[in-house]
């Protein structure tokens, strides 16, 4: 151990080199980058990704109910740090819808829209965006503290307890979230921003009550923008082999919709609300403030799993399609300092969005480079030509965001397919969605970690057990109820349970173990001493033999292992009782007993491997041609 730890603590040369590798994974990839096949690729990925990011950081920013340009902040301060930290080289880092509808729901908790705020040290002299921007801020540095905690205390495995099912729920049921709290923007409604249980219900009594009052103009702008960008995102999916970069319909159209209403005054005319006035530049570094920790430290660890696992999710993809690794721990080292770093001057947390990734990688972006140009563009908006976008509807951003959802309400899809492949998955699914719909994101996600625990439990506890029988012809053993041409020796019963067997199912494990066999069991237990007479007979005859060494399976050199450590085996129960496969072990009965086989099953050749058993030698496979009868 003294070994160990010096070796531990020990620095020299290499392992610098590495450390530095690791902590800095852009060195990695800056050493290998193909200057002039990648760059301009690069360059046209972080053109187009950062076209897309301004965009979608003013519609994503009306999710955290925070003024729309404190989303050009959350697209460029998160996307530096990531630049020289992050493993992966495809995703785009920044605002992320589901986030954003979570911070928002933080933020309309302790600065309602209507009422006065919670008290918090801090709020004194502070207007209502301003304090909004003092909490989204503050969850998101304490979002990044969890996260780099996590990552430094190597703990990426978390990301595992979020299956696929439970992320797919949870995502469909916060898409329905996000297009509930847009339609207030596309509609034109002043609605009240709420948070806590049941409030989507609540929302929707509110829209529907001022439904009479809906702007006519919002809902024409609206419709026009989805069906427009619906249709030419169909048309970058079908011909997407054939068109070198997908048209940037969002940004096209926003550019007209902030032209006409310029042109005709909007604002004026018809009281649409528009974006307004965005300054010029950035803001100073502000600290987060320490009360605001006390009282979203709940909400902040749901978003930090959430914000990494999605992101990790799509770097996985992109990693597998471009064969290079990716390291999880290192990815929320990543994502901490980056959401640290970012909040200090005033974003809000950081993920990746499906839609902005797949941009950035469909582009020809070949390394984070793009990601680093994208935030180039977006700073250019912030400190040059914002004031273009004063005269944008917000309604158009509604819109933008609600065609985005497309892909998560989709998921939909997958409940006839999971109740068919896998019912306690289908569960899981629909429990995750339902809760959060209804409790909230936060508590849904709590909600829907519990139903899957619940079914982990169920499944140990009720595992679906089987009688085995052998497909004749092969060495093959299946569920005797799923095929029809199967061979049973009389007297075998091959029984499978898979599970471990441990106290919460040594109950069901024995009375389906009953059941399988199909006698008493204490007339087993009356006939043990003649059973063990025998055995001891067969021992002393050398007829039972076993090996202790040179095992082909290593699992059976563990198996037998564990056992021995048990103080399983004595006099009577000897490993020689235990065979490497099921097949050796139906041609030691049959061998044992050709009576058996000769009732039911005509001679058959079979090639088979079989484990042969050679007294006082070492188990050793060999293939050979037996004949089964």
């Amino acid at each position: 151990m003294l070994n160990h730890v010096k070796q531990y603590f020990t620095c020299d040369a290499k392992r610098a080199k590495d450390a530095a590798l690791s902590l800095l994974p852009v060195i990695g990839w800056l050493k290998i980058y193909r200057l002039k096949e990648w760059l301009l690729s690069d360059i046209v990925s972080g053109v187009s990704t950062g076209l897309v990011a301004v965009l979608q950081g003013l519609a994503y920013c009306l999710l955290a109910s925070l003024p729309p340009w404190y989303g050009l902040f959350s697209a460029f301060f998160p996307v530096i740090s990531y630049f020289f930290l992050g493993t992966s080289r495809h995703i785009s880092v920044g605002p992320f819808p589901v986030l954003c509808l979570m911070i928002g729901s933080v933020v309309t908790r302790l600065v309602p829209d209507e009422g006065p705020p919670t008290n918090i040290t801090g709020f004194e002299g502070l207007t209502r965006d301003e304090q909004r921007v003092l909490v989204a801020s503050s969850v998101t540095f304490l979002t990044g503290i969890m996260q780099l905690a996590m990552g430094l205390l190597q703990v990426g495995f978390v990301v595992m307890y979020l299956s696929d099912t439970l992320v797919s729920g949870f995502t469909t049921a916060a898409a329905i979230h996000i297009l509930v709290s847009q339609l207030k923007f596309v509609l034109g409604l002043q609605v009240p921003g709420l948070s806590g249980p049941f409030s989507i219900i609540y929302t929707l009594e509110i829209i529907f009550n001022k439904i009479t009052s809906t702007n006519v103009c919002d809902v024409v702008i609206s419709l026009v923008i989805m069906v427009v960008v619906f249709i030419v995102k169909e048309l970058n999916d079908r011909f997407k082999s054939k068109l070198p970069v997908p048209i940037p319909i969002e940004v096209i159209m926003t550019v007209i919709a902030c032209g006409i209403s310029y042109a005709l005054d909007f604002k004026t005319r018809y009281g649409i609300d528009v974006v307004g006035h965005i300054p010029k530049g950035y803001e100073p570094p502000m600290a987060p403030n320490l009360h605001v920790f006390q009282e979203t430290a709940v909400e902040a660890f749901p978003m930090a799993i959430v914000g990494f696992a999605v992101a990790f999710s799509v770097a996985k993809v992109y990693s597998v399609k471009h064969d290079y690794t990716i390291d999880g721990n290192q990815e929320l080292i990543a994502f901490g300092v980056s959401n640290i770093f970012g909040a200090t001057f005033r974003s809000f947390a950081a993920s990746t969005a499906l839609s902005r990734t797949a941009v950035q990688e469909s582009t020809g972006g070949k390394t984070q480079i793009a990601g680093l140009l994208s935030a180039v563009i977006v700073m250019i908006v912030t400190l040059a030509i914002g004031f273009l976008l004063e005269p944008l509807p917000k309604s158009v951003l509604g819109a933008v965001v609600i065609v985005n959802l497309k892909g998560m309400l989709m998921q939909f899809r997958e409940i006839p397919y999971l109740w068919r492949r896998d019912k306690p998955d289908c569960v899981v699914w629909l429990g995750t969605c339902i809760a959060a719909i209804l409790l909230g994101l936060d508590l849904g996600l709590a909600a829907g970690l519990g139903v899957e625990l619940l079914s982990v439990v169920l499944r140990t506890q009720f595992p679906r057990c089987s009688l085995l029988a052998n497909i004749k012809g092969t060495d093959i053993y299946k569920d005797r109820k799923d095929f029809i041409d199967v061979y049973e020796p009389e007297g075998v019963r091959i029984f499978r349970i898979p599970s471990p067997i441990f106290f919460a199912n040594i109950e069901f494990f024995r009375t389906k173990l009953v059941e399988a066999v199909g006698f008493n069991p204490l007339r087993v237990l009356r006939k043990r001493n003649k059973a063990l007479r025998m055995i001891r007979k067969l021992l002393k005859a050398g007829d039972l033999q076993w090996t202790s060494t040179n095992l082909s399976s290593s699992r059976a050199a563990y198996i037998l292992e564990k056992l021995h450590d048990c103080c399983f085996f004595d006099a009577e129960v000897q490993p020689s009782m235990f065979f490497l496969t099921l097949h050796d072990a139906m041609l030691h009965i049959q061998e044992k007993h050709p009576q058996l086989a000769e009732k039911k099953f005509d001679y058959e050749k079979i090639l088979t491997k079989v484990t042969v058993h050679y007294p006082g030698g070492n188990l050793r496979n060999r293939d050979r041609t037996v004949c089964i009868h």
